[in-house]
């Protein structure tokens, strides 16, 4: 899947987390979080379903593909 890095740091915003709070509720790194959301990096299903389970989104919410 790929992420929509921007979707990510702003629902991130809307929660008020920061990239290394968001980084340990996921179990990544915080270099990883900032990585995926400057797009210089795609991310696992696994880990796209831990940033929408931490933000209390659906996972389709940050990615570019449709549902």
């Amino acid at each position: 899947m790929t992420p929509n890095g921007a979707a990510i740091r702003a629902f991130r915003g809307v929660r008020g987390y920061s990239a290394r709070r968001l980084a340990d509720l996921t179990e990544r790194s915080p270099s990883t979080i900032t990585r995926i959301e400057g797009e210089e990096r795609g991310a696992s299903r696994v880990t796209l379903d831990r940033i929408a389970a931490a933000l209390d989104i659906p996972v389709e919410a940050i990615t570019r593909e449709k549902p």
